[in-house]
C-alpha cells in the first residue's frame, strides 16, 4: 500500500487514540512514581529482609495506586457536575439574551413604526 494512500482515520479516532495513549503514558508516570515513593520508603527501613521489602513495596504500591483511582474519579466526576451547572446555566442565559434582542427589535419596529405615522400625518 502506499503511503499516504489509504482511508484516513476520522477526526475522533484520532483524539480518542491520543486520549487513550495519553491515558496510558499518565497510569505509567504514575506506577513509576509510586515505585520510586516505595523504593525510598523501604531504603530508609534497613532493618526489612528483601521479602518484607518487597511485600511493603507491593502493598505501598496498590494502596498509592488506588487513592489515584479514587481521586482520578472523583475528579471525574467533579468535572461532570461542574459542566452540567455551567450548560445550564449558559442556557439561561441564552435564553434571557434572546428575549431582550426580540424585546429591542419589537422597540426598534414601533419606533419607526409611530415615525413612520408621523412623518405621514406631518406630510398631509
Amino acid at each position: 500500500m502506499i503511503r499516504g494512500r489509504g482511508p484516513r482515520p476520522g477526526t475522533g479516532q484520532v483524539s480518542a487514540f491520543v486520549a487513550e495513549v495519553e491515558g496510558h503514558l499518565m497510569a505509567q508516570a504514575h506506577l513509576d512514581e509510586a515505585r520510586r515513593e516505595a523504593e525510598e520508603l523501604c531504603a530508609g527501613l534497613p532493618w526489612l529482609t528483601s521479602a518484607q521489602a518487597e511485600d511493603l513495596m507491593d502493598r505501598y504500591m496498590q494502596r498509592r495506586l488506588d487513592f489515584t483511582r479514587r481521586m482520578l474519579r472523583s475528579t471525574v466526576e467533579r468535572a461532570a457536575q461542574l459542566r452540567q451547572e455551567y450548560e445550564a446555566r449558559y442556557a439561561v442565559l441564552r435564553r434571557d439574551l434572546l428575549r431582550r434582542h426580540a424585546v429591542c427589535a419589537c422597540a426598534l419596529l414601533l419606533c419607526a413604526g409611530a415615525l413612520s405615522s408621523l412623518t405621514g400625518l406631518l406630510v398631509r
